[in-house]
């Protein structure tokens, strides 16, 4: 896993070297206009989220604040302000290659096919997909789903996820896509489903919506492997670099341990493999 986000890592340096002739960075509209566009979703809980009174929050959130801060001292934007916007699953790429967000904020996977849309910045986060289900049904494992229907959010990594181990392990499960998380609970919950595949933090949140948290149980699968990072226009290198930068003095001084803590105390000490990533991301100067 180790390996696996270091070779990531150099990936993402050598896209952005790539890409380094960009015309015009949204640096530019961001000093003139002293507004940065963050766009965050509000069903990605512990990641981003809205609370009852509307106000954005989550790990992935406190980190994008503190990049936009790191943001505003290295390009002098005194009075830097932050502008939420709001995205969902299907529209959060969308809204930053097409400059309605200049940066998405949420529990965004990097992948291959991902970055031929957009950039990401360094790994913020290392996920796996789940399955929830209920206790009742007695299943321990995604082989005990066999012949069984599985939730997803349509179009997530999630989905290609599960597809796959289905088809590695033999087993023949329906993979039933709904639009939002919320939908594919209620399914859950419903009956409609015999389990809810998604990143297992994801699902670690969705059950406190559920109407019996108790009657759900989170199996012990992880059956991919999950890099988040912070979504960014495509081929703005100077864009990249200034929130690059901020993450690696993030990193680098040890504040992102305050963060992870504040949102992830219940889990235990940070894995080894979100330790290297922050590692590997503490960027010298």
């Amino acid at each position: 896993m180790i390996r696996a986000v270091a070779g990531l890592i150099v990936a993402l340096f050598a896209a952005g070297a790539v890409h380094a002739q960009a015309p015009e960075s949204r640096l530019k509209r961001i000093a003139e206009t002293k507004t940065i566009n963050i766009g965050v979703r509000a069903d990605a809980m512990p990641f981003s989220f809205a609370d009852d009174k509307s106000q954005v929050d989550g790990f992935s959130v406190d980190l994008c604040k503190r990049v936009a801060n790191s943001i505003e001292r290295a390009h002098n934007i005194k009075g830097l302000q932050i502008k939420w916007v709001p995205v969902t699953v299907q529209s959060r790429f969308e809204a930053v290659a097409k400059g309605r967000a200049d940066m998405e904020c949420g529990s965004s996977t990097i992948t291959l096919a991902r970055l031929k849309q957009v950039d990401f910045s360094s790994v913020i986060f290392v996920e796996t997909t789940g399955l929830l289900v209920k206790v009742a049904s007695g299943a321990r494992s995604l082989s005990d789903l066999s012949g069984k229907k599985i939730a997803v959010v349509g179009g997530t990594t999630n989905e290609r996820a599960i597809n796959d181990q289905l088809k590695r392990r033999l087993l023949s499960a329906t993979v039933v896509p709904f639009k939002t998380r919320d939908e594919a609970l209620a399914a859950l919950e419903q009956d409609k489903a015999d389990a809810f595949a998604s990143d297992k933090l994801l699902l670690v949140g969705a059950v406190t919506k559920a109407k019996d948290p108790r009657s759900l149980t989170l199996l012990a699968d992880e059956l991919s492997f999950e890099p988040y990072g912070i979504v960014l226009p495509r081929g703005d290198a100077s864009f990249r670099l200034a929130v690059n930068t901020g993450l690696a003095q993030l990193y680098a001084s040890g504040q992102v341990v305050e963060v992870f803590r504040r949102w992830f105390e219940g889990f235990g000490q940070i894995p080894p493999i979100i330790q290297a990533a922050y590692i590997l991301g503490s960027i010298p100067e």
